[in-house]
């Protein structure tokens, strides 16, 4: 049973969970605009989010204590370097003009781990941004990407899609600033910092309507209904005392049960 929890650990840990969630919502992109599902753009999304997340978890703690890292630590590590490997030997595959299409969105995630303002400061550090970054980085990945790949032009069907993905993300992380609010600095300014928990969940649940509304103007597909239901569910009950895997993993996992009811049905 220890190993099976330590599996699982290293699971979230390692961002794999988070992988397969971003991995998801790209595939939901590509079934609900009518793009290729091409193997090696979708490898790149799932090695290029492990490489990219755990870069900007474990960055700054391996450069202060490289000379003790624990096992774990030293475990993700290693397999973020081999994801690493992987991405480049499937960015060997693409054009020019598809790595300039990703310029904008690397940038934006060395820039929220790596202090280049004032005062050793990064982005994440910057107050009440972080989640509008992390938004904007994943409703890229997820939508601007796939489309940059496959097509020149963007339609209305994008602009919708990539607008909905947003407001999505930003409701799907705000259990994630609920349960760290009792850790943050206050000098983050977090939402539940700045308004309390109650005015942050209906920040989030207006989230959720926005995306309904938007629904509207495309497929109303049942299933993204369904999704955006549960993740207002999820809001209402997170808490800043919330079970040790309800963000990480349940939370976490309601992209990956939308690619799959998707891809499924």
């Amino acid at each position: 049973m220890k190993s099976l929890k330590g599996l699982f650990d290293f699971y979230i840990n390692s961002s794999i969970h988070v992988a397969f969630a971003v991995l998801a919502l790209a595939l939901i992109t590509e079934k609900q605009l009518d793009l290729e599902l091409d193997l090696y753009f979708n490898l790149f999304i799932f090695l290029g989010t492990i490489t990219g997340y755990n870069f900007v978890k474990y960055a700054a703690l391996a450069g202060l204590h490289h000379r003790n890292l624990t096992d774990r630590l030293k475990m993700i590590q290693t397999f973020s370097f081999i994801c690493f490997i992987g991405l480049m030997y499937v960015a060997y595959q693409f054009t020019v003009s598809f790595w300039i299409s990703c310029i904008p969105l690397a940038l934006l995630t060395v820039l929220y781990a790596i202090p280049f303002l004032p005062h050793k400061t990064n982005l994440r550090k910057v107050p009440s941004i972080k989640i509008f970054i992390i938004a904007a980085v994943w409703a890229g990945v997820t939508v601007y990407l796939p489309v940059a790949y496959n097509v020149t032009n963007f339609s209305t069907e994008f602009y919708l899609e990539i607008a909905q993905r947003f407001m999505l993300v930003l409701a799907l992380i705000i259990p994630f600033e609920i349960r760290d609010l009792t850790y943050d600095s206050n000098a983050l300014g977090t939402l539940p910092q700045v308004l309390g928990i109650k005015k942050t969940k209906l920040v989030g649940l207006s989230m959720v309507l926005g995306c309904m509304v938007l629904e509207a103007f495309k497929a109303n597909a049942f299933s993204t209904y369904a999704i955006l239901l549960l993740t207002a569910l999820a809001i209402i009950r997170s808490s800043s005392k919330q079970p040790h895997y309800y963000a990480s993993f349940a939370v976490e996992g309601i992209p990956i049960l939308w690619g799959i009811f998707i891809l499924a049905f």
